[in-house]
């Protein structure tokens, strides 16, 4: 019988489609080639993190909502994040010390996106990709605000977000500061993960939900005081 999760409403047209391409792939990779030719001269490496995770973010959550299967929001995320990955190596290559440590962060990170685009299209069917794109856009606002303008918004408010956890992780990969420094941000990619996936296995029942939120905001907590160095 086929996992609950892997329980597929009506495809969407092809514009859902479009908007996934949008947001996992065409939109981060073009605000890296524009990174690229800014005459400041700056590293784009720290840059092409958030980019990366909105990519992220991006394809597995609305891929997974829009299919209605976890399993291929994964692999849709994985091919995108792949292919933005080589565009920032490209640009500027990071340390091949660590591509174990960025590939690591995407395999967790994507898990945990397409975990919540499961989710969303277990519960709002149809029309879970619409639930998708608009946790994918403000999640998106405010680490693109947080990257061109890094002290207006309060540290509290980006540590709950799980796109800036991906930030972190795949941030510290570039630095070559090694995975362990951000232990933190993959546990809390892990553990919301795991507590998302058991909300959409239980769905209709409600009373998960309480363990799912309690779960993001005990995880938040320890990104907060543990950040990756």
């Amino acid at each position: 019988m086929m996992s609950t999760l892997e329980k597929q409403p009506p495809w969407s047209p092809i514009w859902a489609w479009l908007c996934a391409a949008l947001a996992g792939l065409i939109l981060p990779a073009t605000a890296m080639l524009v990174l690229a030719n800014e005459p400041a001269g700056s590293p784009v490496a720290p840059e092409a993190a958030p980019l990366l995770a909105i990519g992220l973010m991006g394809a597995g959550m609305i891929g997974a909502a829009i299919s209605g299967r976890f399993t291929m929001g994964v692999g849709i995320a994985l091919i995108a994040g792949t292919i933005l990955l080589l565009i920032a190596v490209s640009i500027e290559t990071p340390d091949p010390a660590f591509a174990g440590s960025i590939a690591l962060a995407y395999v967790i990170a994507s898990i945990s996106f397409a975990a919540r685009g499961a989710l969303f299209a277990r519960s709002a069917g149809a029309r879970g990709w619409w639930v998708a794109l608009f946790v994918v856009s403000g999640e998106a606002a405010i680490l693109i605000t947080a990257l061109a303008q890094p002290d207006v918004l309060p540290r509290w408010l980006l540590v709950l977000l799980p796109a800036q956890w991906t930030n972190m992780a795949i941030e510290a990969a570039f630095a070559g500061r090694g995975i362990l420094t951000a232990s933190s941000a993959l546990i809390a990619l892990a553990g919301t993960a795991a507590a998302t996936l058991m909300v959409a296995r239980l769905l209709p029942r409600r009373w998960p939900y309480l363990i799912m939120f309690t779960t993001w905001l005990a995880l938040s907590a320890l990104v907060w005081h543990w950040p990756p160095a």
